[in-house]
Parts: C-alpha cells; structure tokens; sequence
C-alpha cells in the first residue's frame, strides 16, 4: 500500500521538536495511525545524525535508486560532510522514533578527538553505521515518549537526556589488544561478538560458558579474556546486566507487578531479582517504581 504522503503543514502532526539550541536538536516521530506515512526531510551535512527506531519500522528513501530500512530497535548514524542530502522517510503504523542532530563542533567540544571521525585527518570522510539499541539506550529513549514534564523544567531534563544519549552511545569498551593480544585477529574478534548476540538471542535458556565457546568457534580462553576486554564484562555478568535493563523497562512501562518483572525475565524467586535489581540500581524495583 502506497504511503500517504505529508507536507510540511501538518508535519507537526507527526514529529515533535522536544528540544533545539543551534547545534542540538532532539525530536520523536509517531505513526499512530494504521497507514505508513511520508514526509520530506534532509540529512544537513556537518550534522551528525542518530535516528533510534523503538516501535515498528522506517524506509529512508534516497532518490529512485537507493533506500534503507531501519527496524524496531536499531539505530542509525550518519554523517556526510560534503553536502545536504535531502530523502523521503515512510513510517509504517505504528512506529516510534527519536531523531538527534548535533553539530560536529559541539561533539568535538564533547570528545575532543577520541572518536575517529573526529580526528584531522578523517574530518572530511562520510561516516555511517548501523547497530542495535542496548537495552541501556532503550530506557532513555522510552522516557523522552512518557515523561510529564512542567514547561519550566522541559529545557534542562531535555539537555541532560541528549547529553545521555550521546555518552551512552558512544560508551562501547573498544578492544585492549595490548592486555590481549589473540584479539587483534578480526576473525577472533568477529566470533566473540557473535559469541554476544547468540548469548541474548538465547537468554531464556542461555548456554553453558563450554557450549557458548564451542557454538562460535573459540576455546574458553579466548571467550572468557576477550569478551571481557571487548564488552568490559564477564559473559555471564553482560548477560545480567542486559536482563536488569529489560527489567527496568518493563517497569517504566507501568503493566508488571514486580512479581511478574522477575519471572519475565527468568528469576524463579523474586527476592533474588531484587537483590539483583538494587545491586545494580541503588534500589529495589518497588522503590523504583514510587519515585518515577
């Protein structure tokens, strides 16, 4: 079905500027009907772009010849110093979105040039990348579309979360191939991020540390040292990290009991979740949920 098309007029209707200074912009973008909708927009070069996909899915439509699809909770990341880049985005029903811009000079002011494309010698390269919403990311994400806010506090919550956003997206530990020198083989290096996504593809019933090794090719050596060089944590503590953070986005949601938190996310007793949960948090999820 052909995506009903909008013009700049009732845009608004669609997307919402929920912060704007010169060089920052936050906005979320909302199907809430049952058809795909499209407007015009454009990538404006020397913006650094991150568009988060929460619900649902979008085409970003490059002309006649070239279009990509983001899907429900990845992320994209573009860059383009050359020029503005203008393309049709069509959002199938719905789809929830968050966009972020930010000028390459205020990320730089953030970073200085410890990421790469900060760097002199690649500031005239393009940049693109694609990758999954942590479950970390995806709770800040989730409270720019719930939060109720007084318009006098709106600006500067605002500004913290985009400050967030960026730290968060930008945290992923890069690999110590000095402390661990088997991971400056790629091909070790590409089985232990498998050796990750197998590993939350299976949380329900996740694998043995033996099994997970044998699955992705590596001997338990090599995935136990360099998962944690790489991910900053041990195999097992990553995997409860990434359950605690589901846990607290159920809880953001307001539709579980604590109870039903913790068997959701594979506890059988509920007092070991919340052990877990104010180990991680600084509170237990009961408390959470009376001070959100």
């Amino acid at each position: 079905m052909e995506a009903l098309q909008v013009d700049k007029n009732t845009q608004e209707g669609i997307t919402r500027e929920l912060y704007h200074r010169e060089e920052i912009t936050l906005k979320t973008a909302l199907n809430t009907t049952d058809e795909s909708i499209s407007y015009d927009t454009e990538l404006k070069k020397n913006l650094i772009h991150f568009y988060f996909c929460m619900e649902g899915s979008a085409l970003f439509e490059f002309g006649p010849h070239y279009s990509r699809e983001i899907q429900k909770r990845r992320n994209y990341f573009f860059y383009n110093p050359e020029k503005d880049l203008p393309f049709r985005i069509n959002l199938t029903p719905g789809t929830k979105m968050v966009f972020l811009t930010i000028s390459l000079e205020h990320l730089h002011h953030l970073f200085v040039d410890t990421l790469p494309f900060l760097k002199p010698e690649n500031i005239n390269r393009k940049f693109y990348d694609e990758r999954e919403i942590p479950a970390s990311l995806m709770v800040v994400l989730n409270q720019l579309l719930t939060v109720n806010l007084s318009e006098s506090s709106e600006k500067l919550y605002y500004q913290g979360k985009v400050l967030e956003l960026i730290s968060l997206y930008f945290s992923e530990k890069k690999a110590d191939t000095e402390s661990c020198p088997f991971l400056n083989d790629e091909e070790v290096v590409r089985k232990i991020k498998h050796a990750k996504e197998y590993l939350l593809k299976n949380s329900d019933t996740p694998p043995s540390l033996k099994e997970l090794a044998r699955k992705t090719g590596l001997n338990e050596y090599q995935l136990k040292v360099g998962f944690k060089q790489i991910y900053g944590n041990t195999v097992f503590g990553f995997l409860l990290d990434h359950k605690l953070d589901n846990a607290q986005l159920l809880l953001d949601s307001g539709k579980y009991k604590v109870n039903e938190v913790a068997y959701q996310i594979g506890y059988t007793n509920p007092s070991h979740f919340i052990a877990a949960f104010k180990k991680k948090f600084g509170v237990t999820p009961k408390k959470y949920l009376m001070n959100r």
